[in-house]
């Protein structure tokens, strides 16, 4: 009987690398993940995702885990010949927007000599298999602020039609300020669009929006719906930068990150390029997420507003999911909004009564 089908995971302790290792384990898939522990370097004790590779272990039978830096090209290379694996999922990085200012040069290392290393080493191993990036919506800097918006009682939204369904594929992505992390995701997010028209290779850019779920072990600089649902469990302030609170985001669930993975998986395209997100459906503000929060978890939300908006930080923002849907016709958002607040503020409960919240 031939071997199931063997996915590489980088990443694969962080929020969707994790959902996606047992998401594909569960159809059947060899998992192998990559992944280093430097979320804990980024963002100190927690951010260490360590508790997330005693789950994987104990979820995925076989599972397979290195400790390899993507840095080291000599060892990506040496793991993807061994491997070569039928499908890549990249979803290692340093992802905070904030944080890579004081550390550019480690941010540009993982973020896009990392996604060199693997893009090259796939080149070389396996260029027939499937290479899926977890790029971000950052890559359009704060180009989407130029859009004009309308001021409502709880949030900003656009104001020009041609932005109803919101951010298409083909929204600029030059003449904005990025912040350097939007920089480096750029990089390679350009490299992997490139290795697939250039070189032919199967690979797609997911530009994430908030990308969330329980299992994310949200922090203030990453991770907006999990830290903000944790400070209000744990009674602690959470901080309001600019906007009026009024700031939008769009919102998708880990599995929902994860299906469509595997639809791209069975049917592959070329150098593309999706926005995925929530959709204008699982978008809310700030202030509507504090409402929402204490609808889930029956408690007062402490917060603290700061007149300073983060450098590069969208004022209104969520995904335009036509081309997606247009492509896969079997995927859409699966779990609405309302069911994410609930599952999050459940699952910081549970760690809270366990005494593991920190984790």
């Amino acid at each position: 009987m031939p071997l199931p089908q063997h996915v590489l995971v980088t990443g694969s302790c962080g929020l969707i690398g994790s959902e996606v290792s047992v998401f594909f384990a569960n159809r059947g898939f060899r998992v192998t993940g990559i992944d280093s522990n430097h979320r804990a370097v980024f963002f100190g004790p927690e951010g260490d995702t360590s508790w997330v590779l005693g789950r994987l272990r104990s979820e995925i039978p076989g599972y397979r885990h290195e400790a390899l830096d993507i840095r080291n090209r000599d060892g990506v290379l040496a793991l993807m010949k061994e491997l070569r694996p039928d499908l890549i999922i990249h979803a290692a990085a340093q992802p905070s927007h904030d944080r890579a200012a004081a550390i550019p040069f480690l941010d540009f290392e993982v973020n896009a000599v990392g996604t060199l290393n693997l893009l090259e080493a796939a080149r070389q191993a396996c260029p027939e298999s499937p290479f899926i990036y977890m790029s971000t919506n950052k890559v359009y800097g704060d180009r989407p602020n130029t859009i004009p918006l309308a001021e409502l009682e709880t949030r900003w939204d656009y104001a020009d039609p041609a932005y109803e369904n919101g951010i298409a594929e083909d929204f600029s992505i030059d003449q904005s300020k990025h912040s350097v992390f939007g920089a480096s995701k750029v990089a390679g997010d350009v490299m992997t669009q490139e290795y697939g028209r250039y070189h032919g290779m199967p690979t797609c850019c997911l530009r994430g929006g908030c990308l969330t779920g329980p299992n994310h072990s949200g922090v203030e600089l990453h991770g907006f719906l999990s830290y903000l649902i944790k400070c209000n469990v744990e009674e602690r302030e959470y901080k309001v930068f600019g906007y009026k609170g009024k700031q939008v985001r769009d919102n998708i669930h880990s599995e929902d990150v994860a299906r469509f993975m595997y639809e791209f998986a069975k049917a592959p395209r070329v150098g593309e390029v999706y926005n995925l997100g929530g959709g204008k459906r699982n978008a809310c503000s700030v202030l509507e997420a504090f409402r929402m929060t204490e609808a889930a978890t029956g408690r007062p939300m402490k917060w603290r507003y700061v007149e300073e908006n983060r450098i590069g930080d969208h004022i209104c923002y969520y995904s335009d999911l036509r081309k997606m849907k247009a492509h896969y016709p079997n995927w859409d958002i699966a779990k609405p909004l309302a069911a994410i607040f609930q599952e999050i503020a459940d699952s910081w409960m549970e760690r809270l009564a366990r005494g593991t919240a920190g984790r």
